[in-house]
């Protein structure tokens, strides 16, 4: 590929297995220029580090590693969001989960004291944060107090940048798998929990192309269910009563997570399907 030293021989290029959108935008970051460069200055050629970053970096793409890992950032929710090994990549899908958490928000009658009592919401397995630092940006001028727990330390120093980055202050990360270190108190509980927790099945044959991400935030056992049946069962012990839990999971799912939460008491529940069509976030209030 050592040819391929302009910009506009690499435009023209058809690398294998890895996308034009992803050959570009790894290109820009190289050279750190606007996407518009790519139009006014196409016969602007690499130096021989910048080639040599650029090749090194598509022998990656074509050997499994995604563009956001290469680059060290990911867009989400008009954000920008650090990434690493220790996380997953934020997902469009995931945007549906901020949608309708926050539809659900802004439909709630608002009561006398609403403006001095903090109300609360739990991200399960916040990953990079993008869930937690989405949903308290918006809801910064709310009076919204949001706690986010990851088993991972490291993810959880991802997730602590992120919020810096993006200049959101009011999010509590803690250490914790699901529910453990979290108080059952009256005072402690939540008005909203939400999660994106891993769903695939363990014996998903697609799981060997992801090789990448941590395969301990991606598959779960009983066909990627019993991490989102945790949370299910255990939500009541730590939602105000009329409390919303929602929780992203695989197409394939909706049915058996829509029984999950009616066998544990949760009424008004329903499933919302992504940008492709496919069930995706189930929502439910106790």
């Amino acid at each position: 590929m050592t040819h391929l030293s302009s910009i506009r021989a690499i435009k023209n290029s058809l690398i294998e297995d890895v996308s034009k959108y992803w050959v570009r935008a790894w290109l820009l970051h190289i050279i750190q220029k606007p996407s518009s460069f790519l139009i006014t200055d196409d016969d602007y050629q690499l130096t021989d580090s910048e080639l040599e970053q650029f090749n090194a970096g598509v022998t990656k793409m074509q050997q499994g590693t995604p563009l956001a890992y290469l680059t060290g950032q990911q867009e989400f929710w008009s954000l920008n969001f650090h990434v690493n090994e220790h996380t997953l990549i934020p997902r469009p899908d995931t945007e549906i989960l901020i949608e309708q958490v926050l539809n659900w928000i802004k439909s709630q009658p608002k009561s006398s004291d609403y403006d001095n009592t903090p109300k609360r919401l739990l991200d399960l397995g916040t990953g990079s944060g993008c869930i937690a630092i989405s949903l308290a940006h918006e809801l910064k001028h709310n009076n919204w107090q949001t706690v986010a727990v990851d088993v991972s330390t490291e993810a959880l120093k991802v997730a602590h940048s992120n919020a810096a980055m993006n200049r959101v202050a009011d999010v509590d990360f803690i250490q914790s798998s699901w529910y453990s270190e979290l108080s059952t108190d009256c005072e402690r509980l939540f008005d909203v929990i939400v999660s994106n927790p891993p769903y695939i099945d363990e014996a998903d044959e697609h799981l060997a192309r992801l090789i990448a991400e941590p395969i301990s935030a991606l598959s779960a056992p009983n066909q990627g269910l019993a991490d989102i049946e945790y949370i299910v069962q255990q939500a009541p012990q730590y939602l105000l009563k009329g409390g919303l839990l929602a929780i992203e999971h695989g197409f394939d799912q909706g049915a058996a997570v829509r029984q999950l939460f009616m066998d544990n008491g949760f009424e008004s529940v329903s499933t919302v399907q992504d940008f492709g069509g496919n069930d995706r976030v189930t929502l439910g209030y106790i």
